[in-house]
């Protein structure tokens, strides 16, 4: 199997192209991305494309399957830029995907593509039309109904969406920081000496890790099985939850307080996280995960409470990855790109 990953330097798809470059079933790994990484593994080619911009004609020929990850979330203030990369980008490479013939499209989808949610866990039949106050929610249903329209016109391709919940690893927590705290936060600090304390607005989180959700990946790819599939770790996750993980002691304040805090920091260029990614957390729903444990046969390795520490000891730790999206010098020294381009204005 000859795979092809856009977002190849990204959380999750550096450490996919990894995995599927030292698997057997497959020959050939092309990861994609639009800037360059500072390694490849063994077996792994890698090309500089924006999909964003462009599909090159020959990129995906002779393709047995394509796993799409590239996604920007920043910035959260051009939303018609994220937009363009995110939507516009997925049309473009589903339109290369059919004239390539290629067998196999794997989607990386989120929960976030989905409704708001119940009180009760729900599955892969639960509406995926977002939460429309939230930009990467909005693109995210939307490529949801191209996927929709793609597999119409396409019976003869496999379409596989995956519907991760949060994804951690310890490298991924200074990309984690950037994106949604941003270069105010002391995240190092607060990690090792622990915050005072933690405010509650009352939400609920899955989180899954990113080893596990790359075998969901890779399972997505080897079983013939198409369709949605949720991917998350148990149990779920609260603010009190982590409190205690943390020993640190818990504040509950209302949601309708803290969404104005949020807004208020983002309208004075604070944070780059807008209030609209907390309408997202506020109102998403608990996903089960039944059919990728029966039909792909996914068992997640690590539960929610080790994620969620794996993430909290890259905070401490601050050493981020390899390569140019969970690095710490993509900040700049002193975090001056992140100033410089605009808190949440610019990628």
């Amino acid at each position: 199997m000859r795979v092809v990953v856009t977002g190849a330097t990204g959380n999750v798809g550096s450490r996919l192209v990894e995995r599927l470059a030292g698997d057997v079933e497959v020959s050939h790994v092309l990861g994609v991305s639009r800037r360059e990484p500072d390694a490849l593994p063994e077996g792994a080619d890698w090309r500089r494309v924006d999909v964003g911009e462009s599909v090159p004609t020959d990129l995906l020929r002779g393709a047995d399957a394509v796993v799409h990850l590239a996604w920007l979330f920043q910035p959260t203030r051009d939303p018609a830029m994220t937009w363009q990369a995110n939507v516009a980008g997925t049309g473009r490479l589903l339109d290369a995907v059919s004239e390539a013939s290629v067998p196999v499209f794997v989607q990386a989808s989120s929960v976030g593509a989905y409704s708001p949610g119940p009180a009760y866990p729900v599955d892969e039949s639960w509406p995926t039309h977002g939460v429309p106050t939230a930009a990467y929610s909005r693109e995210k249903a939307y490529v949801e109904r191209m996927l929709d329209a793609f597999e119409a016109r396409h019976p003869a391709t496999r379409v596989v969406r995956l519907r991760p919940a949060f994804i951690f690893r310890r490298e991924s927590a200074v990309q984690q920081r950037r994106l949604f705290a941003g270069p105010l936060a002391p995240t190092k600090l607060l990690a090792s000496v622990g915050p005072p304390a933690l405010p509650d607005p009352g939400v609920t989180l899955q989180v899954v890790h990113t080893d596990d959700v790359v075998e969901a990946y890779r399972l997505a790819l080897v079983r013939k099985v198409d369709g949605a599939f949720n991917i998350a770790t148990d149990p779920t996750l609260n603010v009190g939850s982590i409190g205690h993980l943390l020993g640190r002691p818990v504040l509950r304040v209302p949601k309708g307080l803290t969404r104005r805090a949020v807004a208020a920091a983002w309208g004075a260029r604070l944070v780059p996280a807008s209030p609209g990614l907390f309408d997202l957390l506020a109102q998403i729903p608990v996903m089960k995960t039944d059919r990728a444990r029966a039909e792909l046969g996914w068992e997640p390795e690590l539960d929610a409470f080790a994620t969620f520490m794996t993430l909290w000891e890259g905070f401490q730790s601050a050493e981020g990855g390899p390569n140019p999206p969970l690095a710490p010098g993509t900040s700049g020294r002193f975090r001056s790109h992140e100033f410089r381009t605009g808190i949440g204005a610019r990628p």
